[in-house]
């Protein structure tokens, strides 16, 4: 049974049974017995499903983003933005299905030949819950508009969020074509290793996203993950101090540090740093009073151990740094100075409202141990330099690279993260081309 706490109170928002293998099974099996007609659904009207199934998310959006504040602790504001977010992103894949098109080849006279993208099959689509709406919308619509079935489990911190969104989406389609199952970790390494699953597409932790890359190899099937990120930001000497602050706490302390591209290690260089260490301090006090609490006690342990650990080992705790007494699971914003490659706030994703800060010498320096890092989610550079910022962007060996904005960018974007970060584009119109197939077909007359 999954219990879950409301990460402001502690009092119990839900317990939910946890799928076991025959659930599981027989999910995987209606989805792969609903897919032959399904993809033979044309395009148009599998696009005509999720323009409707936006229009009752839009409709819902005050009920899914109440669930999801007492879920995940996320600000009304930010909850209500996922949600329109999502409704964005289904239209979106609604308007690109219809048109996700192969080539002709210029084969003999006699022939045609064709690259033509097909529907995978059954998709497992694990989900996280920082952004649990935003982020299934996205999956979801790309696997579904190409013609692919799916088998759903929302996080297991938010499965009443994650389970009335798809079932706002499911009640727009035929039987069996979205299927959802709820539970812990053990349920996605069953949807992982089941055999007729085709794709798993995860967004979560790279352990996880590890164990889902061996599984689907283990039996062929296709493996598509963002996992976790560690990213840098670099601020190059004559930069405007204070607004570096600004788009440092931005990008550390939004949604409590919960973000997959948050900020995780701060590089500045050189005469910069005090005046913008003095700003981000400042900036600290001004986000204490604007972002909600960590998802759980789990996730606040995990913060506070990152930050306990970088001040045993020589970091300086400028503010913050402490849980706060009370209900609920707040942590908050956290400013550490004198940090070192080898603390644990510098080697791995902490998740949480903590700006850790590294001052080193040049931006050489900070370009290299920035790019030092075994994961390649994505980075940030604030700099008055066109040089430093062309080779920050060809050198640094992430998915996204930002310039003088922590965060934003064009729709329709795509990027594919690098090592432990995971692989295979997870948003933009390359994500149809992740959720097909292509096959190859050369026809010719007989006896030619």
């Amino acid at each position: 049974m999954l219990t879950v706490l409301d990460p402001r109170t502690g009092d119990t928002v839900a317990q939910v049974p946890i799928a076991d293998a025959d659930d599981c099974n027989g999910a995987v099996h209606r989805a792969h017995a609903a897919a032959p007609s399904w993809r033979r659904t044309p395009a148009a009207e599998r696009a005509a499903a999720l323009t409707a199934a936006a229009a009752a998310v839009r409709e819902a959006a005050a009920e899914l983003a109440d669930l999801n504040e007492r879920e995940t602790g996320k600000t009304r504001d930010d909850a209500l933005g996922g949600v329109d977010a999502s409704a964005g992103t289904l239209v979106q894949y609604a308007e690109l299905g219809p048109v996700h098109r192969g080539r002709s080849l210029h084969g003999s006279w006699q022939a045609t030949d064709l690259m033509i993208p097909e529907p995978r099959g059954v998709v497992a689509v694990l989900t996280p819950w920082n952004d649990p709406v935003a982020v299934a919308a996205g999956l979801l619509g790309a696997a579904l508009v190409t013609g692919n079935t799916v088998v759903h489990k929302p996080s297991e911190r938010c499965p009443l969020t994650g389970r009335r969104f798809a079932e706002l989406v499911a009640a727009h389609l035929p039987p069996g074509v979205l299927e959802i199952v709820d539970g812990d970790g053990s349920t996605g390494a069953r949807l992982a290793a089941a055999e007729n699953v085709d794709v798993v597409a995860h967004v979560g932790s790279s352990n996880t996203g590890s164990a889902i890359a061996l599984a689907c190899a283990r039996r062929g099937a296709k493996a598509l993950l963002e996992n976790g990120g560690n990213d840098a930001l670099i601020v190059d000497v004559g930069t405007d101090p204070q607004w570096a602050a600004e788009q440092a706490a931005l990008g550390s302390f939004a949604n409590a540090g919960q973000i997959c591209v948050s900020v995780e290690r701060i590089y500045v260089v050189g005469s910069v740093a005090e005046s913008f260490t003095d700003a981000l301090v400042e900036q600290a006090g001004e986000w204490a009073s604007r972002i909600g609490p960590l998802v759980d006690e789990r996730q606040r342990e995990q913060v506070h151990h990152h930050v306990t650990d970088a001040a045993q080992t020589g970091a300086t705790v400028l503010t913050g740094g402490e849980r706060q007494p009370g209900p609920g699971t707040f942590y908050p914003p956290t400013v550490l100075t004198d940090c070192t490659p080898d603390m644990l706030v510098f080697r791995e994703e902490t998740f949480g409202p903590v700006a850790p800060i590294r001052c080193v010498p040049d931006f050489a320096t900070a370009l290299a141990e920035a790019s030092n890092d075994r994961y390649g989610l994505g980075a940030t550079v604030l700099t008055p330099d066109m040089s430093h910022a062309q080779d920050a962007w060809r050198s640094l060996p992430v998915g996204t690279v930002k310039i003088n904005a922590v965060f934003g960018g064009a729709p329709g974007g795509a990027s594919e993260p690098r090592g432990a970060s995971g692989s295979g584009f997870g948003f933009g119109p390359e994500l149809l081309d992740e959720m097909t197939a292509t096959k190859v077909v050369h026809w010719s007359p007989p006896g030619a």
